[in-house]
């Protein structure tokens, strides 16, 4: 059983020039280009994910899968929209993740974040395991890094409703799937990174 990597530490200059000959180099396409950054709420990790894309040429694209249903997720986006800044072009997709992707060309794109799209599917009925495979099959086809950023929602307490169950469990198999083909993982407590894969 291989061992989990604890060395991707902000201010770690071993992570840091890793992370610099990744972006050099011709790798960032396709899956190899991708970054799969995973948290609790609030651990910073949609920060840690922003924080990536300065080392690549901007404008880079942020594409948004969160509907704002009520006055509190407005809110949290227009706080997610400040903290940006500059440098970046907003593209709101809460369904078709692969479709936004092949239009962003070679642009750095981070998508933020896979558990909103995932809650949208099942809202909206839709085929989670087709939709799972279209969305591998476009960041397969990506010509630019790509950063993607996800709720670890696993280990808690067993929810007590079915849907709760059902959302906790697709979840659990989109980070799967997706974790096991790209370049790199990223674990976020507390605001500090873990590099895992």
């Amino acid at each position: 059983m291989g061992s989990v990597v604890w060395s991707y530490a902000p201010g770690c200059k071993m992570a840091e020039d890793k992370m610099k000959m990744a972006a050099q180099s011709d790798t960032m396409s396709g899956m190899q280009g991708c970054i799969f950054v995973l948290g609790g709420a609030r651990s910073g990790k949609s920060r840690f994910a922003e924080n990536l894309f300065p080392q690549w040429p901007a404008p880079w694209t942020y594409l948004a899968t969160c509907q704002p249903h009520d006055g509190e997720m407005t809110e949290r986006v227009a706080h997610h929209r400040a903290r940006r800044g500059a440098g970046w072009h907003t593209v709101e997709e809460p369904l078709d993740l692969p479709v936004a992707l092949d239009a962003a060309g070679t642009s750095p794109v981070l998508v933020d974040c896979l558990t909103l799209w995932l809650t949208n599917l099942m809202l909206g009925e839709h085929d989670i395991a087709a939709a799972t495979r279209a969305l591998l099959a476009a960041l397969g086809r990506r010509a630019g890094p790509t950063v993607l950023v996800s709720n670890e929602v696993g280990q808690g307490i067993v929810p007590d409703n079915a849907l709760a169950r059902r959302f906790r469990d697709e979840a659990g198999w989109l980070h799967q799937s997706v974790a096991r083909d790209v370049a790199r993982v990223v674990f976020v407590v507390a605001g500090l990174p873990m590099e895992m894969k």
